[in-house]
This record gives structure tokens, C-alpha cells and sequence, in this order.
């Protein structure tokens, strides 16, 4: 009889996750780091400062041992994020949607506490017992406030043990939550007037939380919790060359847990992606020539990835292997054109103003202007 559990494959091996967490995705790279790091870690670390931003930025350890980079950019930023979660001040990540913001807070809780599961989610809908803890409705019923009825939150977690809490999309949590930081970040501690105690917060524990700029004036944050983060603003990547970098390596990461093509072979259409986000994001041509209305999108490094990614999975399933500009130009499409009014003017003026006289792209002029028919 086949299993139906969803706990094992037909081969009697549990499944593989679609998305591994980056401590498990990445283990041999951390446990390769851990052997080589003779550098002072702070209490309950994993890895010193050094080898974490080692992990982060990538390099060759004295083994030989290849650390891929899970960041692209500028090294002092990964180094004072890293420093800051050494002290007693919380990290804020800040940063336009797809400077991988969430990305980057995954990784350090890994380096740092290997284990990037302590996550509050923020959303409107965000409750205060996401942040503080909540109750076992049934044990308290039965037997009144207690241990055993407290549901701990993965911030009350990570204080009890010494690890990393990640507080995602800050400005999306109502005010009035947001608040019940201030007091875990201020002294350290969590009230539980319920039961008379209070969780104190031991050597390891730091909280990273991400917040995207798009976002002020959503739920903006008193200047009292303000104060108890550092914040490091992550920026879009400098260069063209440096975004066709981060897009090719992570779709590379995506393709191989989603037996996709090589990204190899799509190359050239990872770099026209990439251009015709940065020239519409830029608002002016590569060559600096024609200026170009920018849509209301983002179109941010993480839309480039998706497209991507997305473009691969045709080119498998109902081409021959090789990415090509028909299979991008819808995804293009998607990202460009969220306004369908005002956008799909400027993508059409973009399209006859640039793409079409632009050399070697003919193939792509006609792909996105069938799609945009």
C-alpha cells in the first residue's frame, strides 16, 4: 500500500524540502567554517565574527573548502551587521523590497545561532502574542495559568536559549505591538504577569529584525524602538555586472532544487533581464543616452530572479533546455506592468524607444511584443 503520511518518498526516504532552511542547506559550508575558525566567538556563537562574514561574502579556506557568497556587496555593511549582533543592539536591515534583506537575516541566524527558524512574520494581522507568547487554551482552562499552558514565541525562545530572533517586514506589525519590543531589546527581559516571572534573556540572544523603505508611514517606529536598533540600510546592487552575479547564482541555487536547465546556457538572457530592470528602475538607457519613464514597480533584483527562474521552467517543460527571450518576456511583462493603465504605456514607449533599436535584440522585441499584444 502506497505511503500517504507525506513523511517518506516512494523510495522510503523522507522528501527532500523544497526550501531547505540555510543551516541545512548550506551545513557543509558551516561545518567546514566551524573546523577551520580558531578566532574568539562570542558565548553561544557558532562561528566567530570573522568566519560568519566569511560565510556571508564567500572566500577559500586554507583547506581549499570554496564558500559560495550569499551576499553580494559591499563588505563593511556584512561586517558592522555581524559586529552589531556581537553587542547588546538589535539589527535592523533596511532596504527597498528585493535587496535581500530577509536573505541576509536568514544567514546570519544560521552563522550565528545555526538555527534561522525563530521567525515572527510582520503583518497587519500581526498579534502581540506572535512577539511575547501566548496560551494552551485547553491547559488553561483546565488548570489555570501555568508553564505547561505558556506557548512560548520564537522571541521568548530565543532569549531561553541564547540564539537569534528575526522579526520580518517591522513596519508591517501595528504600533501597538511593535512596542512590546522595546522592553525585550531595552532590558533584556520578558514579563510574565500571568505567573509572577519573567524570561531573562541570556548570552547569545539578538534580534535582527527587516523593514522595507517603501513602506514608511505604514506603521512607522517610535523613536524609542528606533533607538534600540542599529540600522543598516542594504542597497541595490552597484553595477550591472554585480546584479547579472546575484541573479545567475541564486537562480543557480533555485534550478538545482527544481532540477531546472544549467543557467550557463542563459546567461545572455539573465543580462537583458537584468538591463531592462535597471534602465526602467534607473529612469535612463545603460549608454546614457534616452531617458525612460519608470512603472510603478519595483523591479528589484528579487523580480529578476523570479523571472528567471520562471523563464527556465518554461524553456524545460515546453522547450528544449535553453533559456530564450520568449521564455522571460511574459514574466518581464508581470513585473513591469502592475498599473495596467499607466504601466503598460511606459512598457510600450520603453519597447519602441529602446528595445527595438537596440542591436542583437530583435529576438527580444518580438517576444515581448507578442506577449504585450
Amino acid at each position: 500500500m502506497p505511503d500517504t503520511t507525506g513523511t517518506t518518498d516512494s523510495t522510503g526516504s523522507a522528501p527532500a524540502a523544497l526550501r531547505p532552511h540555510a543551516e541545512d542547506a548550506f551545513a557543509g559550508e558551516l561545518s567546514a567554517l566551524a573546523a577551520a575558525d580558531d578566532r574568539p566567538r562570542p558565548e553561544r556563537w557558532r562561528l566567530s565574527p570573522w568566519a560568519v562574514a566569511t560565510y556571508l561574502l564567500g572566500g577559500t579556506l586554507p583547506d581549499g573548502t570554496v564558500i559560495s557568497p550569499k551576499y553580494v556587496g559591499p563588505r563593511r555593511i556584512v561586517e558592522v551587521a555581524v559586529t552589531t549582533l556581537a553587542t547588546d543592539r538589535a539589527l535592523l536591515l533596511l532596504g527597498v523590497p528585493g535587496t535581500a534583506k530577509t536573505w541576509v537575516s536568514e544567514h546570519l541566524a544560521a552563522a550565528v545561532s545555526g538555527d534561522s527558524t525563530l521567525l515572527v512574520q510582520g503583518t497587519a494581522g500581526t498579534a502581540e502574542e506572535s512577539v511575547r507568547y501566548g496560551w494552551n487554551y485547553a491547559q488553561l482552562l483546565t488548570h489555570g495559568p501555568s508553564r505547561a499552558a505558556l506557548v512560548p514565541s520564537p522571541v521568548m525562545r530565543a532569549m531561553a536559549e541564547g540564539k537569534i530572533a528575526r522579526v520580518e517586514e517591522l513596519t508591517r506589525i501595528p504600533a501597538d505591538v511593535q512596542d512590546t519590543l522595546i522592553t525585550i531589546l531595552s532590558e533584556k527581559t520578558l514579563p510574565v504577569p500571568e505567573l509572577g516571572e519573567e524570561v531573562q534573556a541570556v548570552r547569545g540572544f539578538s534580534l535582527i529584525a527587516t523593514a522595507n523603505d517603501r513602506d514608511k508611514g505604514v506603521n512607522e517606529l517610535s523613536s524609542a524602538l528606533r533607538r534600540r536598533f542599529n540600522t543598516v540600510v542594504l542597497p541595490l546592487p552597484e553595477t550591472a555586472e554585480a546584479e547579472v552575479d546575484i541573479v545567475t547564482r541564486r537562480v543557480e541555487q533555485l534550478g538545482r532544487s527544481l532540477d531546472l536547465p544549467a543557467v550557463p546556457d542563459g546567461v545572455d538572457e539573465i543580462r537583458r533581464v537584468v538591463t531592462v530592470f535597471r534602465e526602467l528602475r534607473d529612469g535612463i538607457t545603460t549608454d546614457g543616452r534616452t531617458k525612460v519613464k519608470s512603472p510603478s514597480g519595483t523591479l528589484s533584483t528579487a523580480e529578476a530572479i523570479s523571472v528567471v527562474t520562471g523563464g527556465l521552467a518554461l524553456a524545460a517543460h515546453f522547450g528544449d533546455g535553453v533559456l530564450r527571450a520568449g521564455d522571460v518576456a511574459a514574466g518581464i511583462l508581470g513585473a513591469v506592468v502592475r498599473d495596467p493603465a499607466a504601466d503598460r504605456v511606459i512598457w510600450q514607449e520603453y519597447l519602441e524607444a529602446v528595445v527595438r533599436e537596440r542591436e542583437g535584440w530583435k529576438d527580444f522585441y518580438r517576444a515581448c511584443r507578442e506577449v504585450s499584444a
